[in-house]
């Protein structure tokens, strides 16, 4: 019998292998997602514009949208939102990415990137 994952205890997942995601619940998908202003405007949540104007500005409109819980100035990066279930903003009922093709790039890098680099929090899909 497999241990349990907690998403929220990197040492517990599991070593990532292709195909892993086919079954997933989409563990990685309930990570705190932090992304730039390039990943913003890839997602089509601002233009480079409004991205070029005022930061400060992009994040409070987001933030009243609810699209972001928090943008860290100095960084530059914003904090997505997530559902009150921990999910991401993005994740469907199905637990499939809704903006897969305009995903961040934090998203296409992991697990190479993330909390523990080459394993993922993978949860078997209840079918």
């Amino acid at each position: 019998m497999k241990a349990e994952v907690h998403v929220d205890r990197p040492s517990t997942w599991r070593k990532y292998k292709n195909g892993l995601c086919e079954d997933c619940q989409a563990g990685c998908c309930t990570l705190p997602l932090e992304v730039s202003a390039l990943d913003l405007i890839q997602m089509g949540l601002t233009t480079e514009e409004e991205a070029g104007l005022s930061m400060k500005a992009l994040a409070k409109r987001l933030k009243k949208e609810k699209l972001i819980d928090a943008f860290h100035l100095k960084s530059g990066i914003f904090v997505i939102a997530r559902t009150a279930m921990g999910d991401c903003l993005f994740l469907g009922k199905d637990r499939r990415c809704q903006i897969y093709e305009k995903r961040p790039q934090v998203c296409r890098s992991f697990p190479k990137i993330g909390p523990r680099p080459g394993f993922c929090p993978h949860k078997i899909r209840l079918k």
